[in-house]
């Protein structure tokens, strides 16, 4: 409400509801503000985009009339998802025309993400990968639909498509992602007594003893942007990423943690972090191998990022 002063100049909504309406803007973004980076990242894949989206979707929001918005989470979202998708269509470009193999920026995650299945399977290496093979609106509806079990109605808001083209758009996402995305999960048991094997055997050169922990037809990716020295493809099978583990200097020190959800290792030369290697195990074996060298990709993992919905 304006107040009118005796010289009859109109002057603008005190300062203590200014205050207040920017204290609900502010809790109402803080609240949610997890829900927004993880939508944000699984379209992008990286985590210094994601922090521009946030920002993005921060001036936005500080500008709306929080009387005329129904859904606060949906209208967020909504801002969100138009934001990546716009930060998306310019990284597709970009990625033309990056050197070697693209690999999401890691993001290190607490234990209690990787106790929720279906977040961690989201956000993992193996799946950000199938999901960049997937359209930018296919990757938002599906992100946003199977992520986030969001409505179609919101879905056709947040990427300005009809809900019966959203629910379309959706099955096939779908189809796309179910026909390539990975199978099984292995147990936490498991999966540290692979990652102690693993880590002993590249810390002492055992290479039999790596290549007993190596599937077969184990991947290595390696992404050093053109950067750093990295292999510019795949390398494939266990003779192969064994070799190329094994000129791993004892200079290096390894350090376990979780990385998006998936045991890795944070690779250090001289304290400095040079390397953090997701790992995807099956059936007691290492079945891929992501090896994310770009430091451009690598700031971001000092602080640690907890992912919630």
């Amino acid at each position: 409400m304006n107040d009118r002063t005796t010289s009859g100049w109109t002057r603008g909504p005190s300062e203590p509801v200014a205050r207040d309406r920017m204290d609900r803007v502010t809790q109402t973004f803080v609240a949610h503000r997890n829900l927004l980076f993880t939508v944000a990242y699984e379209m992008l894949g990286s985590a210094a985009d994601a922090e521009d989206v946030l920002q993005e979707t921060w001036l936005r929001w500080a500008g709306v009339d929080l009387d005329t918005v129904r859904d606060q989470r949906a209208y967020l979202v909504r801002i969100a998802t138009r934001q990546a998708l716009s930060h998306l269509r310019t990284l597709v470009r970009r990625k033309e025309s990056y050197v070697g193999p693209w690999l999401p920026e890691p993001l290190l995650t607490a234990p209690d993400v990787a106790e929720d299945v279906e977040l961690a399977d989201s956000v993992s290496m193996a799946m950000l990968l199938v999901l960049e093979t997937l359209a930018p609106t296919e990757r938002a509806v599906f992100v946003l639909r199977e992520v986030f079990d969001l409505g179609y109605d919101e879905i056709a808001e947040a990427v300005d498509k009809s809900p019966a083209a959203v629910r379309q758009i959706a099955h096939r996402a779908r189809a796309h992602v179910a026909a390539r995305r990975p199978r099984g999960v292995a147990s936490a048991a498991e999966t540290r007594r692979t990652v102690e094997a693993f880590q002993q055997a590249v810390e002492t050169g055992d290479l039999q003893r790596l290549l007993d922990i190596l599937a077969p037809h184990v991947v290595l990716l390696t992404d050093g942007g053109g950067v750093v020295q990295a292999a510019l493809a795949p390398v494939v099978g266990a003779d192969q990423v064994a070799h190329v583990l094994g000129r791993i200097a004892a200079a290096m020190s390894l350090q376990p943690t979780q990385v998006n959800g998936d045991p890795a290792l944070i690779v250090r030369l001289g304290g400095e972090i040079d390397t953090v290697m997701a790992m995807r195990i099956d059936d007691g074996l290492v079945t891929g191998l992501y090896a994310v060298r770009n430091p451009e990709k690598l700031s971001h993992l000092e602080r640690e990022t907890t992912l919630r919905r």
